[in-house]
């Protein structure tokens, strides 16, 4: 199979981050207050940046957060999360045995994610992935961000990829939009944060777990070098 140029979301899709996310939002939520929100509720709120995991942190919990506060809760929040961001997320089951198959076959691997890159990168060293990837890009890397086709097709760049053979790995109706405006194929993971339902995205794979991730992509390949 001719090397593909894979991009893999992050949270939800990578690694299994919530138990740190919600730490860190539960942080700022009992500092001013707010009683903390349980960490299985938590899974299903984030996916959309800090500052809108804040917002509904305070919305589920009481009134919601006054605008003239969200800087300084965000703040707290990305202090804090950027001092426990490994205390307990981990890989998702099989995801280091696939990459390692992966990049032993050749294909190139990038991150592109809506997490600041800074916080991306610290915790792919503090996971030991970073290996694995020839660039990251987060939410502050450039000045636009996923849902925005440049974001993917600007990670495909700089990890020396070929858009006409790159693949957009994720958990999230945003990453299959960003692959969708790209126009690259998208494999979404049912695993993932969502709130919705992932079979209403129009991903052209849906993924229970990792195991079926190198035949999906044989499949994708096969396509790509059919129309090719």
């Amino acid at each position: 199979m001719k090397p593909l140029s894979l991009v893999f979301d992050l949270d939800g899709t990578l690694v299994d981050t919530a138990p740190d996310l919600a730490g860190a939002m539960n942080a700022v939520l009992v500092a001013n207050g707010r009683a903390p929100v349980p960490p299985a509720e938590v899974r299903h709120m984030v996916g959309h940046g800090a500052r809108a995991l804040i917002e509904r942190g305070f919305a589920v919990t009481g009134a919601p957060a006054k605008a003239t506060d969200i800087d300084g809760y965000f703040e707290h929040f990305i202090d804090y999360y950027g001092a426990h961001i490994a205390d307990a997320s981990a890989p998702f089951p099989e995801v280091r045995e696939v990459l390692t198959r992966l990049k032993a076959a050749g294909h190139t691997m990038g991150v592109c994610t809506n997490k600041p890159e800074g916080l991306a990168v610290s915790l792919l060293e503090a996971l030991d992935l970073t290996g694995f990837f020839s660039a990251v890009l987060g939410a502050d890397t450039l000045d636009v961000k996923k849902p925005d086709p440049r974001h993917l097709t600007e990670t495909v760049k700089r990890m020396g990829g070929d858009l006409g053979r790159a693949v957009m790995m994720g958990d999230s109706e945003v990453d299959a939009e960003t692959a969708r405006n790209a126009g690259v194929p998208a494999v979404i993971f049912t695993f993932g944060y969502s709130r919705f339902d992932p079979k209403t995205f129009g991903a052209t794979a849906l993924l229970d777990g990792y195991d079926a991730l190198e035949a999906t992509l044989a499949a994708i390949a096969t396509k790509l070098d059919t129309a090719g």
